[in-house]
């Protein structure tokens, strides 16, 4: 299977201006557009790092999932969450045909955590020998940047600021995280829970 993001964050939805305040920059850099792209680049970072880290993505975009069989025909779980919409399913033959699934087929199952695309009838049209089937949809927590929870845009902010003030520090271990910002993200990881342990086997 492969996971395409076919759109990123635009600069625009970016909160560059709030980071600037967050790090309190002077006034003559802080004021230099010149460094946007510098900014904008630790903030694209850790924004990354918390959807890896709490498996949702935070602003809306686009991706494409393409898989060679279904894991379950009755209800097939989307590797990215939350989905907002199915743009489209299409299925490729062995011969390389595509044919676009008609939506009436089969339904979006919201869930912040495990999304779904499930059939309108028993099962999922079966995919053809050495075929493809792709998908299409759109997931993220908000729109804008304005749209997200603020303790989220706050960890965003906390960890851009972590990675541009060690920035020449090459002895953090990979995945460092501090601990504000991990307690700002806990709520939102996905939670697994173990078989015969009830609650107390929760984990995130």
């Amino acid at each position: 299977m492969m996971l395409t993001e076919e759109t990123t964050v635009p600069d625009i939805a970016l909160p560059v201006d709030q980071f600037k305040a967050h790090l309190r920059l002077g006034t003559g850099f802080g004021e230099d557009t010149l460094q946007n792209g510098v900014l904008n680049g630790f903030l694209r970072a850790a924004i990354v790092a918390i959807e890896a880290r709490i498996g949702k993505v935070l602003i809306s975009r686009a991706f494409t999932w393409k898989i060679h069989a279904w894991r379950d025909r009755a209800g097939e779980i989307l590797p990215v969450a939350p989905v907002s919409v199915v743009n489209a399913v299409v299925m490729t033959d062995g011969g390389g045909t595509e044919t676009v699934l008609d939506a009436a087929l089969y339904r979006l199952a919201e869930d912040s955590q495990s999304p779904r695309i499930r059939p309108t009838g028993t099962l999922l049209p079966a995919i053809s020998p050495g075929g493809t089937v792709r998908i299409d949809v759109i997931a993220g927590m908000a729109e804008d940047w304005g749209g997200l929870p603020a303790d989220l845009g706050q960890a965003v902010l906390l960890l851009a600021a972590h990675y541009y003030e060690y920035r020449n520090e090459t002895a953090l271990s990979d995945g460092c995280m501090p601990f504000g910002v991990t307690s700002l993200i806990q709520r939102y990881r996905t939670m697994r829970i173990s078989v015969g342990r009830g609650l107390a086997g929760v984990m995130q």
